[in-house]
């Protein structure tokens, strides 16, 4: 099992904090920063490869991921050139050459407690599981489901009339045995269109899943927490106990999507 992990954007919501360092490698528990702590709730959920794509501020990725290692995970990097000037599809695509065997994609400024993942992995076997949140309200910003009684996702995106959204994505997808050929060649034909360069890759999940069977796999109730704006990385600071990634108070989840990974 391979994670990749898509940490090219800047993080433009986090400014003056992201100026010049990455949103990927900003403190969260002391000064382990988000990177560090994905890292780990990976290795420690069994997942022994990740590969992490980069773009703004590449060099500070790469040096750190070349001086911080975790025990029992191979980590690599891949760098998107266009990061500044197109959306996290495009940063999806340049992954493809790694995705041969099963892999979970994981948004690079997304926490999560070692359930959550553990959960998804323990997902019953589908092409493509989508992980999602329930929650009693959502905003313009969430990035929303449809589902239908047996868990299969119906549609994905911010734009979802509100009376047919059944919950939002944390920004976690797993895919395994047919997904994967069937994600690389989405991908492949997804780029051919100029509006590509401007799409999010949920974009082409909404549309595999009109075609194959996506599901989706619940953790609500479960701690975790999308950085994108700064009172986002106060909540996930005041979710972890310093020294102690493992344990994690829930806190109040703010959601937020950010194109620009």
């Amino acid at each position: 099992m391979r994670a990749i992990v898509l940490s090219a954007g800047q993080g433009k919501r986090l400014l003056p904090l992201t100026t010049s360092e990455p949103k990927c490698l900003l403190p969260v528990d002391g000064d382990r920063c988000v990177l560090e702590l994905q890292l780990r709730a990976i290795a420690r959920c069994g997942i022994d490869h990740a590969t992490i794509l980069v773009g703004f501020g590449a060099d500070r990725v790469e040096h750190f991921i070349a001086t911080h290692r975790i025990p029992d995970l191979s980590v690599d990097a891949i760098f998107n050139p266009f990061y500044a000037t197109t959306d996290n599809l495009i940063t999806c695509w340049l992954a493809r050459q790694v995705m041969t065997e099963d892999f979970l994609l994981l948004n690079g400024d997304t926490l999560f407690e070692d359930e959550v993942l553990g959960r998804v992995l323990d997902s019953p076997p589908a092409p493509i599981t989508v992980t999602i949140n329930h929650k009693s309200s959502y905003d313009e910003d969430d990035m929303k489901v449809t589902i239908d009684p047996d868990g299969r996702l119906r549609a994905i995106g911010k734009k979802l009339a509100l009376d047919k959204v059944n919950g939002e994505s944390i920004g976690m997808l797993l895919y395994r045995d047919g997904g994967v050929k069937a994600w690389r060649d989405a991908l492949r034909r997804t780029v051919r269109n100029p509006n590509s360069l401007s799409a999010w890759y949920l974009s082409v999940v909404n549309e595999l899943a009109k075609e194959m069977d996506v599901r989706t796999q619940a953790i609500t109730g479960l701690w975790w927490q999308e950085i994108d704006a700064p009172e986002d990385l106060k909540a996930a600071q005041a979710g972890f106990r310093s020294g102690n990634d493992e344990a994690k108070e829930p806190v109040p989840v703010v959601s937020h999507a950010d194109s620009s990974l």
